[in-house]
């Protein structure tokens, strides 16, 4: 068989064939009318199921299903029964679900072809039927405990924090955000791109370390630390912000937010409207600088600031972010801060900020 530039291209139609039979638990065998009548579910249901998940519409005689599909639709009714599947929250749901494993799968299946394709690994159908028998169990194993690892941590923002006796302590927390990732992302290949954000990563982990704080996750092109000391935090901020800004120094420009108050940890993470200032202060931080909320100015400086205590979270018109030219040093401490106009971000319409800065001398 020839591709379409005349060279040789593999056949793998068994392969397809027995990846199939492995995924689907058979070789399919039911038509859709036979898959509707054992589950129990209403065509339009099913078909209109089948549509938001993203999958082809087949006829009433292809015989493309298998007792797996009939399981799935009965889950499917299940939910709904239980209330969780509503009319108007099942769209959304199966329509996230559709497009988050189709990309998924498509990135998989090129990893497995591109594994099972190397020369000198034998007969490439073999090895994709292989591959599909050792690799794809570990890999659904390993989704599920990923899955349930983000649901824990789901709750705990939406749920633990609300809690009664939800266990809290100061803490200081820092987001540190690549700049221009979006831009930067589009040059790079895929390996290229794993590469650049294991190195950014690691660079952060070590500050971190070194600061005496702890990374607590990475969440793409972005951080998240904490540490006790605000002060170490502070430092390990604007460490990450000078690496940036050195043009011989592989590691990416960055910026930076940070808050201190009382956190809630949970099962390694952490919760709570001092995280959510953290993240908002990193959304509005310019390319390489360090903002502060209300609590990490008074902590580092050890004085109060001149304005009144409504700018966090209290209704307000909003001003912009501009800085002005209030200044102020942090005593002993290697800080000096520049205070910037109250600003609007989500859940906070006056929020106070101030750029971080080393003193000078």
């Amino acid at each position: 068989m020839t591709d379409g530039a005349g060279g040789d291209r593999l056949d793998l139609t068994g392969a397809v064939d027995a990846v199939e039979r492995f995924l689907l638990e058979g070789t399919p065998s039911l038509t859709r009318d036979q898959v509707l009548e054992q589950s129990g579910v209403a065509e339009e249901v099913a078909k209109e199921l089948w549509r938001w998940l993203g999958f082809p519409q087949a006829d009433h005689d292809d015989v493309a299903f298998t007792p797996l599909d009939v399981a799935s639709l009965r889950q499917a009714v299940e939910l709904v029964e239980l209330g969780v599947l509503t009319e108007d929250r099942q769209a959304a749901l199966v329509r996230t679900w559709g497009r988050s494993f189709a990309r998924l799968a498509e990135w998989q299946t090129t990893l497995l072809a591109d594994v099972a394709l190397e020369e000198g690994v034998g007969d490439p159908v073999a090895r994709v039927a292989e591959l599909a028998e050792e690799v794809l169990p570990r890999v659904e194993a390993l989704q599920a405990y990923v899955w349930r690892r983000h649901l824990v941590s789901a709750a705990g923002r939406l749920l633990a924090i609300d809690a009664p006796g939800a266990p809290a302590a100061p803490l200081a927390v820092v987001f540190v955000d690549i700049v221009g990732y979006t831009f930067r992302s589009k040059s790079l290949d895929e390996a290229g791109l794993v590469g650049w954000l294991e190195g950014f990563e690691s660079v952060c982990t070590d500050i971190a370390v070194e600061h005496g704080g702890r990374v607590i996750k990475n969440i793409g092109d972005e951080v998240l630390l904490v540490a006790d000391d605000p002060a170490a935090a502070a430092a390990a901020a604007l460490a990450m912000v000078e690496r940036g800004a050195d043009e011989d120094d592989p590691f990416p420009q960055v910026r930076a937010g940070m808050a201190y108050g009382e956190v809630v940890s949970r099962l390694g993470d952490v919760f709570g409207p001092t995280v959510n200032i953290a993240a908002r202060l990193t959304s509005i931080a310019r390319p390489g600088t360090v903002l502060v909320d209300r609590g990490a100015y008074r902590t580092l400086s050890g004085r109060a600031d001149d304005g009144d205590d409504s700018g966090d979270g209290t209704p307000g018109s909003a001003e912009t972010s501009d800085e002005t030219s209030d200044e102020t040093d942090a005593g002993d401490l290697p800080f000096r801060f520049r205070r910037v106009r109250r600003t609007s971000v989500k859940g906070y319409s006056r929020l106070q900020p101030w750029v971080l800065r080393r003193a000078v001398g």
